[in-house]
């Protein structure tokens, strides 16, 4: 029996009930509340070794509890619970100096596991620094998978780790990486963001570590690198997997040492500022074909953050819809709205472009459409293409899934058993990712920036498969 003595305050009552039963079988004392109020005199009697606490109760907020509670009882570690299942809320509670947060509906052992944490660890918690505060949402999305990342997200806003965003194109990777300097402790200093795929290769040492006047031909004065601008604030590099080996050089010193040179400098200059790294490549891959410094990937991987493709976290869909409705709103109209139906169609598409393509997508229908509500029938032509298809023998149009299938299974038909024996994923992605980007940019006339946008992907990354291609079309009408 451990005897360690929690106390519970939230309006749930079967909240209450479960954790009453689920600790106080593990050999807890559980006293339990539905009243801020009341859980604030059980502190100040001395009662409890734990607190675990709601965030929006009827007479109080647990939140604003916490900042009294650790002043009146420093060593009293407090985990704080919400359904207001959001970035901001994980942020505030790591302020106000909560041990940690849990997003409702909880998993059971989970919270077992952070009770067993809270108190095995000795010493009092510190509070993370408070940030500026703000009511906007840098992330939107409540699965389990979002939760986790905010958590984690939480506990790094007083640090200055290193941290290593990684996820597909399209996923948000810069949000998250605006977040970490707008809710830290860097948010007065300036956030310098960096594309290392958009960067001539010729030119990126110059642009990251800035150079001296005569340094090389064309260097008529000195130039200030991306380093020395995000002094005192936060420098994104994104795209790090395609850094080239001299500049991946430079910046493992700069790591390892803390300051770093101009190029043709010889003075150091001290690196103040926290690095975030971002990149859609898999660099244990690129470490083994020899295109990564594998010293490099572990100063840079202090915390990594994987952000999951919006296929794995679809239970977000509908809210991440709702908001970039409102947000393309054309000035003076009601936000637009989505039926159950064209909710459901929008889970069941696959997301190649993840949350880029979503918000094109509803940004453009909130122009394009007069109807107040969207139905599943104009979610269906959307994805399936800018203009209606024709009809098949049985009066249905063919949807661009299905003209799809049709022609791999001719494919496959066709070549049988000429197929390669592995790689026929990447194989077959290439091969239609060719004319895809080809008719793009015939539809708009080369216009990268359009056609990137009518992909529902990031200009840079088009201008990179562009080159990784080679099609001789792409490059005459980029």
């Amino acid at each position: 029996m451990t005897g360690e003595s929690i106390l519970i305050a939230d309006d749930d009552r079967s909240i209450r009930v479960v954790l009453d039963q689920a600790l106080g079988r593990l050999g807890y004392r559980v006293r339990s509340t539905d009243k801020a109020s009341t859980l604030w005199q059980w502190i100040g009697e001395g009662d409890g070794d734990l607190v675990i606490t709601d965030v929006l109760m009827p007479d109080g907020n647990g939140l604003d509890l916490i900042p009294g509670i650790r002043k009146l009882r420093p060593e009293l570690r407090i985990i704080a619970m919400s359904a207001q299942n959001t970035l901001l809320t994980a942020v505030r509670a790591a302020e106000r100096g909560a041990f940690d947060y849990l997003a409702k509906p909880f998993d059971l052992d989970q919270l077992v596991g952070m009770v067993e944490r809270a108190l095995r660890l000795p010493g009092p918690p510190e509070p993370a620094a408070e940030s500026a505060g703000g009511e906007g949402l840098p992330l939107i999305g409540r699965s389990p998978a979002m939760q986790a990342i905010y958590r984690v997200m939480a506990r790094l806003m007083a640090s200055d780790l290193t941290v290593t965003i990684l996820g597909e194109s399209g996923t948000g990777k810069e949000l998250v990486a605006r977040a970490l300097h707008d809710y830290g402790k860097r948010r007065r200093g300036p956030f310098i963001a960096v594309n290392m795929a958009a960067i001539p290769r010729e030119l990126i040492e110059s642009e990251l570590f800035g150079h001296e006047k005569g340094a090389f031909t064309g260097a008529l004065g000195r130039g200030v690198g991306r380093f020395e601008q995000a002094a005192g604030g936060t420098l994104f590099l994104d795209e790090i997997g395609d850094m080239p080996p001299d500049a991946q050089t430079r910046l493992l010193r700069v790591l390892q040492d803390g300051e770093f040179t101009t190029v043709g400098g010889r003075q150091p200059i001290k690196a103040d500022l926290r690095i975030v790294a971002a990149t859609h490549r898999d660099l244990r891959q690129a470490i083994r074909q020899g295109q990564f410094r594998e010293d490099l990937f572990y100063r840079l991987n202090v915390v990594p953050i994987r952000l999951p493709p919006l296929r794995e976290r679809k239970e977000d869909i509908a809210d991440l819809a709702r908001h970039f409705l409102a947000a393309g709103a054309p000035a003076g109209e009601a936000p637009k709205a989505l039926d159950a139906a064209a909710q459901e169609r929008l889970r069941s598409h696959s997301w190649p472009g993840n949350v880029r393509e979503l918000e094109n997508l509803m940004r453009r229908m909130a122009v394009l459409y007069s109807q107040p509500v969207i139905g599943a029938d104009i979610i269906e032509t959307e994805l399936a293409g800018t203009s209606p298809q024709e009809p098949d023998a049985g009066g249905r149009a063919e949807s661009l899934s299905e003209a799809t299938g049709r022609h791999l299974r001719q494919y496959f038909s066709a070549h049988q058993p000429g197929l390669p024996a592995s790689g026929l994923y990447d194989r077959v992605l290439r091969e239609v990712e060719r004319p895809l980007l080809a008719i793009a940019l015939e539809a708009t006339r080369g216009n990268q920036i359009k056609a990137a946008e009518l992909l529902g992907i990031n200009r840079n990354t088009l201008r990179k498969k562009i080159r990784e291609l080679d099609i001789e079309i792409l490059r005459r009408l980029g």
